[in-house]
């Protein structure tokens, strides 16, 4: 590509911003002086990335040879923990005094694309003398790629309807050009193609008007397109079975570019199914809407319970530094706990490193569909501006996003991460049955922290809460609409589900990543396994005469190689990270620590050894990681799958499978956890056409860490709001008595 045809291809981010950008910043604003940030932890302002783009800008124009750059992610370099720490007076040792507070310096840093070369590169920046300064240009080792930008994703369908040759394959089905979509995906795995090129698939779809389903449409051809110069290079047609399940060409494997795609199919085009499946109302012919739900409304007629200074926020003993990040969506940081006046820190960082969605379908080129949605297209670009009374209920406070355009602007999303409280049931309670007892009853609060992300054709809701008694929860909900393919009249697969006729769903998984970075009362760290087993002694014997018995068995881990865990569900296992220098429980004599309960939400890869969504998601093969912390000069050990995932064709040095096997000790260490979490999705015809939500969750709960339980100071329950149903009941209003 030549730098005269560069401009045809960097689009102007403030007419390409995605559906859920609420404003763009070209430039910064000379009237709002670039400031340090309170919180260190503070992502990038709008003003910043503006900022900082300028000066990567002016530094490449003037310093370099490249000619022509588009701006993929710029996001904050977090100083030192131990400096984080120091600077919010939080203490290293519970009970021990916090260190000096530290100057900190702001740092970021920045990928961009050479758009007449290829290459990609990394900036690193600091905030100096009320300016933005360029430390260091990195040049990428060949075939390493930055995300997928939204508008990389955009552009893709605007370029296959310009496409000769998909133009006469969509009209052989009866699709004009005008009614062709498709959603950009990352390429996945394919070496025919060589590593330094950028280059994404497009899985297309007909649309016959503006905002229909059109995943009711599915063509039966997948064009692959140059992600800079935004070319279609080749077209591949997936082969199909007959009512039999056998397949319509010799065998599953990728066929040479050389060859024609749809000949070495072996098999009849597929017109795509013309029957609507709209889920807006407008759309919908004849639709109905239930008219028997009455209003539910949530008030706080008083406020609020929890209190927030910027991205800090305090509720109910908890404190937190609440974060949005480009890649991550949302990252909970430094999290403490008033104990009666001591300030217990619990965990530095929690957040969604990574996922995959690998689908089950071997014919070519459906294995290429195992989309990194967290690595390859980021959760914080892909994230919804909410809506009040509809994303959230109640009473909301909500806080901003921004990440970076091609050209350098700050694309805005003004309520990308919401923050409200939620009534969630009954925290205790308990009777005194024996007549004249008395009884007490506390309900739950929780403090909700969530975010609304759109891959596509999919949705994820990310829930973090936590709770009155001590408890912490991460919860993932998945909806939006299946990903789904082409399929003949007489087809039969045994790799998907036919929601509808003529439109197939292929089985997939959805694994996902959580970063836990403990500091459990400190930041030295251990995890111990525990599992409950039966008894040694059989029944009848002299220990164990009745058969009943049962107990623990417990586990200090101690290397990184012994941190990549499997689950058990025979031995019901757990996990529980704690404090072996700190004080020991009163009564117990244990090390103060909280449990990892995820038994419902345990799934691995189920690919083969060597396939190619395993060499590049490893991390799915173990359900939890634990391994030491490092902190280089661009932060922790974040990335289970390396910092850079679209293209890669192997396991990334830098990831959570090599840090594991540096066999490095982990007990009572700064470590790092990553707990695999998943799902099999088998789709069903009741997912059709938008999915209900599907829940997995995961739950860290203290054990030995509280002297008794945290929740007995919650007020009893007693509503005054609450009233008979049908006006016909009568009795104590309070649930003390």
């Amino acid at each position: 590509m030549t730098s005269d045809n560069v401009t045809a291809v960097q689009l102007d981010t403030s007419h390409h911003a995605p559906s859920f950008a609420t404003g763009v910043q070209k430039e910064p604003s000379p009237n709002v002086p670039l400031l340090s940030p309170s919180h260190p932890l503070d992502p990038l302002s709008a003003n910043e990335i503006a900022a900082a783009s300028l000066a990567i800008r002016t530094y490449v124009a003037e310093k370099t040879s490249v000619k022509a750059i588009k701006f993929i992610t710029s996001n904050i370099i977090p100083p030192p923990k131990k400096d984080v720490l120091a600077f919010l007076g939080i203490p290293l040792v519970t009970g021990e005094k916090a260190g000096a507070a530290p100057v900190l310096g702001r740092r970021a840093e920045s990928d961009f694309i050479d758009l007449v070369t290829g290459d990609a590169y990394n900036a690193a920046i600091s905030f100096k003398d009320a300016k933005w300064v360029v430390d260091s240009i990195e040049k990428l080792p060949e075939g390493t790629q930055p995300q997928i930008s939204v508008e990389e994703l955009g552009a893709a369908e605007m370029a296959v309807r310009k496409d000769k040759r998909v133009i006469a394959f969509a009209a052989e089905v009866g699709v004009s050009p005008e009614q062709l979509s498709c959603d950009g995906w990352a390429i996945g795995y394919d070496d025919r193609f060589p590593k330094s090129k950028r280059i994404q698939q497009a899985l297309l779809f007909a649309r016959y008007s503006q905002h229909e389903n059109l995943y009711a449409h599915p063509l039966d051809f997948i064009p692959v397109l140059d992600s800079n110069t935004m070319e279609v290079i080749h077209i591949d047609f997936p082969p199909h079975r007959d009512s039999k399940g056998k397949l319509s060409s010799e065998s599953t494997t990728p066929k040479p570019l050389a060859l024609d795609s749809f000949a070495e199919s072996k098999r009849e085009r597929i017109p795509p199914p013309k029957a609507s499946f709209d889920f807006l109302p407008d759309l919908v012919k004849d639709y109905k809407p239930r008219t028997d739900i009455k209003p539910l409304h949530i008030i706080q007629p008083e406020g609020v319970s929890f209190k927030m200074n910027g991205n800090e926020l305090e509720w109910q003993n908890w404190k937190m530094h609440i974060g949005y990040h480009h890649r991550e969506g949302v990252a909970i940081s430094t999290v403490t706990y008033d104990d009666n006046g001591t300030i217990r820190p619990i965990f530095y960082r929690l957040s969604l490193a990574e996922m995959v969605v690998p689908y089950g379908a071997p014919e070519f080129p459906h294995p290429r569909k195992f989309a990194f949605d967290s690595g390859e297209y980021g959760m914080g670009t892909m994230a919804n501006d909410l809506s009040l009374g509809c994303d959230c209920v109640g009473a909301i406070h909500y806080l901003p996003g921004c990440f970076v355009g091609h050209n350098g602007s700050a694309v805005k999303i003004k309520n990308a991460i919401c923050i409200h409280e939620e009534d969630a049931g009954l925290l205790w309670k308990h009777s005194d049955y024996r007549t004249g007892g008395r009884s007490f009853a506390a309900r739950s609060r929780r403090l909700v922290i969530s975010m609304c992300c759109t891959l596509a054709n999919y949705e994820y809701i990310w829930n973090y809460r936590f709770y009155q008694d001590g408890n912490v929860e991460f919860e993932a909900r998945l909806t939006g609409i299946l990903q789904v393919y082409v399929e003949n009249n007489e087809e039969k697969s045994s790799f998907g589900t036919t929601v509808a006729p003529n439109i197939t769903a292929h089985y997939h998984q959805h694994l996902f990543s959580l970063r836990v970075d403990p500091m459990i009362d400190g930041l030295n760290n251990s995890v111990v396994e525990v599992d409950v087993v039966p008894y040694k002694e059989p029944t009848g014997a002299n220990g164990n005469f009745a058969g009943n018995a049962f107990l623990t068995e417990t586990k200090i881990l101690k290397t990184s190689v012994e941190g990549a865990r499997d689950f058990s569900f025979e031995r019901d296992r757990r996990w529980k990270i704690v404090n072996p220098n700190a004080e020991k429980h009163y009564s117990t004599g244990a090390a103060p620590g909280y449990g990892i309960l995820m038994k419902g939400a345990v799934q691995t890869l189920l690919a083969q050894e060597n396939s190619w969504v395993k060499k590049r998601a490893a991390f799915g093969s173990k359900a939890l990681w634990v391994v030491r912390d490092k902190e280089g000069p661009d932060g922790s050990r974040v990335w289970p799958a390396g910092k850079y995932v679209p293209q890669t064709r192997e396991e990334p040095a830098e990831s959570v499978p090599a840090w594991s096997r540096e066999d490095a000790p982990i007990d009572n260490e700064d470590i790092v956890l990553f707990l695999t979490l998943g799902v099999n999705h088998i789709p069903r015809p009741e997912d059709w056409p938008v999915m209900p939500t599907e829940h997995i969750n995961v739950v860290f709960k203290p054990q030995n860490f509280f002297r008794k339980s945290p929740a007995m100071d919650v007020p009893a329950a007693n509503d005054k709001k609450s009233c008979s149903a049908f006006g016909d009941m009568n009795g104590s209003s309070c649930c003390a008595h």
